[in-house]
């Protein structure tokens, strides 16, 4: 049996052969039906912020056009590199190829992401994406299948890319061939992580909030007695009145409002995901998500609570 795994010297030298999937269909690559975003569309002006062309009209005032500097968001291009920002393998959420048509639909509405990478046997076979578009126009909306469910002619090609790539780089990639998701390979052509297009932009302007985000009812989950698995923008405030315990402490003039804040006082810096943070009064957190800014999500643990084996994590919790 042939080895399907993505080369990771291709994914170094990024390759034609290895920075696409393999699709049969030269329609599938990108988002068909649209036309090719001008220079001087949005990642237009960000790309030329990184390299120092921007416009007048587009510079901040505090920077001087041309002169090559630049603001503190587009200085995260040229410092970070993909493993910083992407999510790591096990929080990956894809779907088998041979999955049927009610299990995607179903991974759509639990998770509401449009795209979801699409494996053979194992995610260290990927094939490529599938696009909740080409799913709902081909199968939803009350439309009557011709055919048996298929997914592989939907399938789009992704992009392969080394951990130590800049963001920058694959921005830049990104937008020339207008595939917005990214597989990163680890040195032996295995799955080590994905990044999507949306996580890039976020390392320039911040958090972007979607509808699903503020459809959100509640910044934590129960995942059983004694241990949440909580959103580290939760209100600090909020977290002891519905756990019941003690967390703000007194660092002189340090005023934290939010949870992923208090980690960081208690800290001193922001804990790597996997980290485990004990508070004082002896509750523990362990970083389950986060870069190099700041934390996303935490697992909180109540003085007392025993660690339990760490189970395969098929999808993140809500965020």
């Amino acid at each position: 049996m042939s080895d399907d795994r993505p080369s990771p010297a291709a994914a170094r030298e990024g390759s034609m052969s290895y920075s696409e999937s393999p699709t049969d269909d030269p329609a599938s690559s990108g988002e068909e039906g649209r036309e090719v975003p001008s220079s001087r569309g949005f990642l237009g002006r960000l790309l030329g912020a990184f390299s120092g062309d921007v416009a007048d009209e587009t510079a901040p005032d505090d920077i001087a056009p041309g002169s090559g500097a630049t603001a503190p968001g587009i200085q995260n291009l040229l410092r970070l590199r993909v493993d910083d920002v992407a999510v790591p393998k096990s929080d990956i959420v894809a779907a088998s190829v041979e999955s049927a048509l009610d299990d995607i639909l179903q991974m759509f509405r639990d998770h509401g992401f449009s795209r979801l990478p699409v494996y053979r046997g194992t995610l260290d076979t990927p094939l490529g994406l599938i696009h909740m578009k080409d799913l709902a126009l081909k199968y939803g909306f009350g439309a009557e299948a011709e055919s048996p469910f298929e997914m592989r002619p939907m399938l789009r090609p992704l992009l392969y890319v080394p951990p130590s790539m800049p963001i920058g780089v694959l921005l830049q990639q990104m937008q020339q061939k207008r595939i917005h998701m990214a597989l990163v390979i680890d040195e032996y052509g295995g799955v080590d992580g994905l990044i999507t297009l949306e996580d890039l932009v976020e390392q320039v302007i911040g958090e972007i909030e979607d509808e699903h985000d503020e459809l959100e009812t509640g910044h934590w989950v129960v995942e059983r007695p004694g241990q949440w698995l909580v959103d580290a923008r939760a209100d600090l405030h909020e977290i002891e009145a519905a756990t019941g315990l003690r967390l703000a402490i007194d660092e002189g003039d340090e005023e934290v409002d939010t949870l992923g804040g208090l980690i960081g006082l208690i800290a001193g810096r922001v804990p790597a995901p996997g980290e485990v943070v004990t508070h004082p009064g002896g509750a523990r957190f362990e970083i389950v998500e986060g870069d190099p800014r700041r934390l996303k999500r935490l697992r909180l643990r109540f003085p007392g609570t025993p660690d339990t084996p760490r189970r395969p994590i098929a999808s993140p919790a809500p965020e």
